[in-house]
Formats: structure tokens, sequence, C-alpha cells
């Protein structure tokens, strides 16, 4: 079973106590190593790779919450706890809107829960922690640098992202907590700043958990209808949306759209951004509906239909040991 890599944080961007009204190790102490195999034949593995390593979160008994693509299709989890004990966890669930994920830890970890906070609440300019397994020397104190919308080019958006600084340099799964000591955002990004060599970690919100909580417990995901997947990766160059990827095997594969095209619409709605695409997108209907794009390539414009799909279909489901 590997171990976690040895690293520290700069000291001067380390947490001090003095700075926290609240019990600041004993919140740290919350934060765990997650370490997760996937098989080699799996959709994402390719992509996202067959080893990823990150944090996690301890929110409840047993119950750790991280990123999702770290757990995304594996077979076997590990939790490193601080003090060295490692503890196997099951891949409970996945949230493709929020990408948040959830493993149930299958021993005893008898470690105190972080409180989940109010993170519509935090502002930019807020004091805030990002909590790496470790404590103080894996973690960075740092701020809010901005709250807007972030658009991925895997077909992902979130309309109020949290933005902070400085970059914490191990940030998936990280654990964003506020001045009051509660959990308001898990890291998913770094962002490089435009103009310069410095970076943002982008923060999912963990107010994006509460009302799938329970549904990811019990089912392994929302019960709520799928937004329709095209299977494609794009960028906006110039406020156009171009197609850098395509998923193999999903319907903009089948479809044989190809990387460079250009997409102009969406059911004869332009778009020039990803968000509009997106947004367009998923007002058709849910997955499975037929999304009419029309495309820019090789010097001419025409329209295409595809079929969608429901990105979960492609993925291996989570196998309990």
């Amino acid at each position: 079973m590997p171990s976690l890599p040895e690293w520290n944080v700069p000291a001067a961007n380390r947490p001090r106590v003095s700075d926290f009204s609240f019990d600041l190790d004993r919140a740290l102490s919350a934060v765990v190593g997650l370490h997760a195999i996937i098989p080699p034949d799996a959709f994402t593995a390719q992509t996202l790779g067959t080893e990823r390593a990150g944090n996690g979160v301890l929110i409840d008994d047993g119950l750790v919450l991280t990123i999702g693509y770290l757990i995304t299709e594996a077979e076997t989890v590990w939790l490193h706890l601080a003090d060295g004990r490692v503890v196997q966890g099951h891949a409970l669930g996945f949230d493709n809107e929020s990408g948040l994920g959830l493993v149930q830890a299958l021993g005893d970890i008898d470690l105190p829960p972080l409180p989940l906070g109010n993170s519509a609440a935090a502002k930019t300019g807020d004091r805030v922690i990002i909590g790496g397994v470790g404590g103080r020397t894996r973690s960075v104190a740092g701020r809010i640098a901005a709250r807007q919308e972030f658009a991925g080019y895997w077909e992902y958006l979130l309309d109020d992202a949290i933005f902070t600084e400085p970059s914490h340099p191990n940030w998936g799964g990280t654990a964003l907590i506020s001045a009051a000591g509660e959990l308001i955002g898990i890291g998913s990004l770094q962002i490089e700043r435009s103009g310069s060599n410095e970076h943002y970690n982008m923060m999912v919100p963990t107010d994006l958990l509460k009302p799938v909580l329970d549904d990811l417990r019990k089912f392994g995901r929302p019960d709520r209808p799928v937004r329709p997947w095209l299977g494609l990766y794009s960028t906006e160059i110039e406020d156009k949306i171009v197609v850098v990827g395509i998923a193999p095997k999903g319907p903009a594969a089948r479809a044989e759209l190809k990387t460079g095209d250009v997409i102009l619409a969406v059911g004869g709605h332009k778009v020039s951004s990803e968000a509009e695409f997106y947004r367009r997108v998923w007002s058709l209907g849910s997955a499975g509906v037929e999304v009419p794009l029309t495309l820019f390539s090789g010097g001419a414009t025409f329209d295409v239909v595809l079929h969608s799909s429901d990105r979960a279909k492609f993925l291996k489901a989570p196998r309990l040991h």
C-alpha cells in the first residue's frame, strides 16, 4: 500500500493557532489523505490516471467528503490519517453536477468530524484555511480572492465557485475552513492568475452537498433528473466554443464530431461562452434528449443532432469490499 508523499507548506504560509478562535489542530485533524486505485480499463483511466491521491474531510461518523474525480471508478480507496493509521474506504457516491464525492470508511477513524458551515455567507476577502492532511505543516492560511462562475471544459459549471489564495500545492480534496472553524468548500483545481505566475485554488462550495447528501448515502447519486452529456471537451477562443477533445464512444464521437470543430449554436440559439453552451444544452431536457448543434468545420457551416447520454452509464460502479 503506497504511502503519501512527504512535503510541507512553507512556514510563512501556514496557519497559526493564535490567529483563530477555534481549536485549529482539532479542526485540521478531520482532514485525511486519500489514495485511490482505478482499473486500467476504466473510462476515466486515460484522462485521470489509475492512481489518484489527494485529501478528504471527515464530516460524519466515518463519512469523508472529497472531490469526486479522485474516486470516480475507484476499485480500492485508502484513507491515510495524520497519525499514520491507514483505513480502507468505499467510494460511496458522486455528484456530477457539483463534482463532490463521498467515501465511507470501512474501519474506525475515531476523529472529530468537521461541521459543515454556510458557504453562501463566505465573502471575498474573508480569512480562511486550506487544510491538507498532516495538520498545520500541510495547510495554508489564505483568503477568499473571488466568488464567481466557473465553467470547466468537461461539461461542468458552477454558478458561484470560491477562489482562494495563496494556492495549496496539493489542492485536490482540501478542506476550505472558515474563520469560524467550519467546512465551507472542497478543493478542486489550481488555476493560474491572469498575467502572472501566481495561482488560485478553485473550491466547490459545501452548500451544494446539503440537498443531495442523503441521496448520495442511499443511492450513490442524487435522485433528480440527469443532465444530458455530450462527451466532448471544449474551450473558449475569441468568443467561440472550440472542441478540443472527444470522449471515446460518447455522443459526440458517435456523431463524428472532431477536434477543432467550432460550436456556433444549440437549437438555433447562438452560444459564445462555455457557460452559455452548457445551459442551452441542459435546458433541452434530461439525459437522452436530442441536442441539435450548429457547427463550423473545414470552412463549412452545418447542423448535426447528438443523442445525449447519462455520463454515469460510461463509468464503472463502485465495488463494496
